[in-house]
């Protein structure tokens, strides 16, 4: 396999993640949020079933349901919780420039601890010199 091929995905965030930010900040401030994101959800699902079509080697798409876990569906409240945030963030005057690296390196604080305590990862000085590195950069951030 080629080694550009590693970077696409990575590629795929970084452009959707800007894509995504850009449209939260840019939200008209008179609509709910939620009624919002119900738009945004129906166009994700008809785009989510677009690409399954695209990318389906066999079987159904009703054959794929039966593999489903709980994951699913508390992705599906992760992701309410997750975009209705950024919305509420950023209508509280949060800049685009800062909002998402302040909640990013919460998260990776937070993802350390999650993957040494409920997946076995190494806990190592580096990570730790990480997490305190990120807190650095959230105080300069905010000051």
């Amino acid at each position: 396999m080629n080694q550009l091929y590693i970077y696409i995905p990575v590629i795929v965030v970084v452009l959707s993640n800007t894509l995504y930010h850009i449209s939260a900040k840019s939200a008209p401030a008179e609509i709910n949020p939620f009624a919002s994101l119900s738009v945004t959800y129906l166009v994700g699902a008809v785009a989510s079933l677009l690409m399954y079509f695209v990318t389906r080697t066999e079987g159904s798409l009703f054959d794929e349901y039966h593999h489903l876990n709980w994951s699913s569906f508390v992705l599906g409240i992760a992701i309410v919780g997750l975009e209705a945030g950024f919305l509420y963030m950023y209508r509280m005057g949060w800049e685009i420039s800062t909002g998402q690296i302040v909640t990013s390196a919460v998260l990776a604080a937070v993802l350390i601890v999650v993957g040494w305590l409920f997946y076995h990862e190494a806990l190592t000085l580096t990570k730790v010199a990480g997490i305190a590195v990120c807190l650095v950069g959230l105080y300069l951030i905010n000051k």
